[in-house]
């Protein structure tokens, strides 16, 4: 998935109308599930995304890409596990999470949840905090 694809889906379609989904709400949800699992520490997003937090609005699809077709989604998502943590068992319950999630909340059928470990987050301990102190 190089890039996200910005077409919306039809997913539900009767005699009322039709439910049409734009990415970025898969995003969130996806954003949402993934950051909620034990031992992801953050999302991993890109610069524009880094800079638009820095100005106060809060991206909770921050490092989460979306490719929706008919009636099916594919997300791939950046994260940084907590160090210490079994990378492996993290991100297998991140991708559960995440299917259900969409799958639930909007009815559309999950086909791949790809998870790119981007960094390793090392807890801050007074051991390797910097020295403030002055002599």
């Amino acid at each position: 998935m190089a890039q996200e694809n910005n077409i919306c889906t039809e997913v539900l379609g009767n005699e009322n109308g039709t439910v049409i989904f734009a990415p970025e709400v898969v995003a969130t949800i996806a954003g949402v599930a993934a950051g909620a699992v034990e031992g992801v520490s953050a999302l991993n997003g890109n610069v524009v995304e880094g800079f638009t937090e820095l100005f106060g609005k809060k991206n909770l699809s921050k490092g989460v890409k979306v490719e929706m077709g008919e009636g099916c989604v594919a997300v791939s998502i950046s994260v940084i596990i907590e160090f210490g943590k079994k990378m492996h068992l993290v991100c297998s319950q991140a991708q559960k999470d995440v299917k259900e999630a969409i799958e639930t909340m909007t009815g559309l059928k999950v086909t791949k949840v790809n998870i790119y470990v981007q960094g390793v987050q090392i807890p801050k301990t007074e051991e390797n905090a910097p020295d403030t102190t002055a002599e």
